[in-house]
């Protein structure tokens, strides 16, 4: 089985916290298929990956992730976004027509848009940020006339997606929701919380991605508990002096330094998020998670059980309060280990998941 792999987000080297989740699907698929071959930004090439980009598509591909990608730039900055976009189309029109697989496996919708260039079965990945874009006008239109000649599947990474992408495309696509996978490293992390209080926020800093932090946690962190946040500033936003700043950071600080100490991670997001895996990967490590009310967070934490889920600055307090406890801090994230174990899985898994996708497709053309 010949699997072309396509994603505009990957990680340059082992530091690089872009597209981290590309590289670990990539490493579990590759096992798993006869050949694999990646088109992606530069990076470190996992074993029995074949890269798939010229010079050319390499430069521009890093280019266009330096600036935070499509989906970033149509946010902030429309017409350079808008340019962008149609230069990706084009770039990917070139490639699907010349290059021949048994099956595309596509990540993200508008990375689909150009496959009428050919017939090969494909399985489109749809994250929170891609589903968002169904709302710009011709965008269902321009994806219905890329789906009709070839089988698909359309696989979301959470099933509260399924709905609106089986109206828009279930007469010509499958839609199945198929989780991404965790590093199996997160479930073998052994947790020993600080005794100063520590949460933890990891996030790209955006006022949609902050959501309510900066308003509600004013009153709430000080020296006996501590807020620390990590992720790039993307966004001309001033940090208060309660927040701790710690930039960019990558897996291996998080699993060996701030997993295990840490209270309990943050998300208080009102991005457009389809299954944040760092939130996955925090309750794989056995943390408690408090999380805004976005169907992306309800899918996998149900409140007060592996999790909190909070609407106010009042719910937001209690819910730190009550996660602190040690007699529920520990059970709380025992709960989520335990789910997403269950419902998740690693990698490995979702490899799995997937290659069944892909045999699904053969059979259908065949």
């Amino acid at each position: 089985m010949r699997v072309l792999m396509v994603s505009t987000s990957y990680p340059a080297d082992e530091l690089d916290w872009r597209g981290r989740f590309i590289a670990d699907m990539a490493v579990s698929i590759a096992k798993k298929v006869d050949q694999l071959l990646l088109w992606a930004p530069p990076g470190k090439l996992p074993f029995h990956v074949t890269r798939a980009t010229s010079k050319e598509d390499n430069a521009w591909l890093e280019a266009l992730q330096t600036q935070g990608g499509i989906a970033h730039l149509m946010r902030t900055r429309p017409l350079k976004g808008a340019a962008m976009a149609a230069a990706l189309l084009g770039r990917l029109s070139h490639f699907y027509r010349h290059t021949e697989a048994d099956i595309q496996h596509i990540n993200w919708l508008q990375n689909a848009l150009p496959i009428r260039s050919n017939d090969t079965p494909a399985l489109i990945t749809v994250l929170g940020s891609d589903y968002q874009m169904l709302e710009i006008p011709g965008m269902v239109f321009l994806m219905r006339r890329a789906l009709k000649q070839r089988p698909a599947i359309i696989a979301p990474n959470a099933s509260w997606m399924a709905p609106t992408l089986t109206q828009h495309f279930g007469d010509l696509a499958e839609i199945r929701p198929i989780p991404f996978g965790v590093d199996a490293r997160w479930f073998t992390i052994r947790r020993k919380p600080s005794s100063t209080i520590k949460w933890i926020a990891i996030t790209r800093l955006t006022r949609g991605k902050l959501g309510d932090l900066l308003s509600w946690g004013g009153s709430l962190f000080d020296k006996g508990r501590e807020l620390h946040v990590f992720g790039p500033m993307q966004e001309d936003i001033t940090l208060p002096n309660w927040v701790i700043w710690h930039g960019p950071t990558h897996p291996d600080a998080l699993a060996s330094e701030w997993f295990p100490q840490a209270t309990g991670l943050i998300t208080l997001s009102r991005h457009s998020e389809g299954r944040p895996q760092v939130l996955l990967e925090a309750m794989a490590a056995g943390m408690p998670v408090i999380a805004s009310n976005l169907p992306a967070h309800r899918d996998v934490i149900t409140h007060q059980q592996n999790g909190y889920i909070v609407e106010s600055p009042l719910a937001f307090a209690e819910a730190l309060r009550n996660a602190e406890k040690s007699e529920t801090n520990q059970p709380i994230g025992s709960n989520a280990r335990s789910f997403i174990r269950e419902h998740i899985g690693d990698w490995d898994q979702c490899a799995d998941r997937y290659v069944a996708a892909y045999r699904d497709l053969i059979a259908k053309k065949s």
